[in-house]
């Protein structure tokens, strides 16, 4: 909690020349945590000496911010109409059986968070998946393995490697 607490604080101290910098305060706190602690919204709110209401208002609109620990990894699957003709449900179910997930949930090791989204806007190039911001274009059932082994090599190449073997 006292980490949690200085972290925050010193979030808050580098925003400070632009009070009520509530959407670039979230962020950095997102950054730092993966999600948004309880904790942390509290003390934004009452810095900031706005509502708790309205930061978590804030926080629960805008898709890029989560109130639950997210894995270092977030896939997310398009299923919007260009991708979802093109194999956007068996692209999906393809992960969810790989990383034995369900939408919204997040592995137990933390490594991996599983969503979908209904467009990217990048329907040319479909079906996409996005992961760490990488886009994975024109991807197949065959692909998500060699898609999931790099984010596994990527953490194993920064010494971060748990285990590493993918269901």
């Amino acid at each position: 909690m006292e980490a949690i607490s200085a972290k925050v604080k010193s979030i808050l101290t580098k925003h400070d020349s632009r009070k009520r910098a509530l959407i670039p305060i979230l962020q950095d706190i997102q950054a730092e945590y993966n999600y948004l602690p309880e904790l942390a919204l509290r003390i934004v709110a009452r810095s900031l000496e706005v509502p708790l209401i309205d930061v978590v208002g804030v926080a629960t609109f805008y898709r890029a911010f989560s109130l639950k620990p997210r894995g270092r990894y977030v896939v997310t699957v398009c299923l919007g109409t260009a991708c979802h003709v093109r194999g956007g449900p068996k692209i999906l179910a393809e992960f969810q059986k790989r990383l034995d997930l369900q939408p919204g949930e997040t592995s137990p090791d933390g490594r991996f968070t599983l969503e979908t989204v209904a467009c990217l806007g990048c329907c040319a190039i479909g079906p996409v998946v996005v992961v760490d911001g990488d886009y994975h274009a024109q991807t197949t059932t065959r692909k998500v393995e060699t898609i999931l082994k790099k984010y596994l090599k990527k953490e194993k190449k920064n010494g971060r490697s748990k285990k590493d073997r993918i269901h």
